[in-house]
C-alpha cells in the first residue's frame, strides 16, 4: 500500500474530506481541475499554496480510491 504524506484526513476539517497537507483544498478538487484540462501551471497558479508533487499525489491518491472498495488510508492529523 502506497504512503500518502501530502494527504491528511482531519474529521474537524472540511467534514474529514481527504485535503492536500492539512490545507482547506480537497484532493477532488484538485482531481476535478485536472479532469477540466486544467495543467500544472493553471492549477498552481489557482492556489498558489500548492506544490506540483501535491497535484501528482492527489492523482495517485484517487486513481488507488477508484480501484478499492474502501479509500486509502491515511493518518488522521491527531495522531501526527
Amino acid at each position: 500500500m502506497p504512503r500518502f504524506t501530502r494527504i491528511t484526513v482531519n474529521p474537524e476539517q472540511m467534514d474529514g474530506v481527504p485535503c492536500i497537507r492539512r490545507l482547506r483544498i480537497p484532493v477532488a478538487t484538485v482531481v476535478g481541475m485536472v479532469a477540466e484540462g486544467m495543467d500544472m501551471a493553471e492549477i498552481l497558479e489557482a492556489y498558489p499554496d500548492l506544490e506540483a508533487e501535491d497535484i501528482r499525489e492527489a492523482l495517485r491518491y484517487a486513481a488507488l480510491a477508484v480501484q478499492e472498495r474502501e479509500l486509502p488510508p491515511v493518518r488522521p492529523e491527531s495522531a501526527r
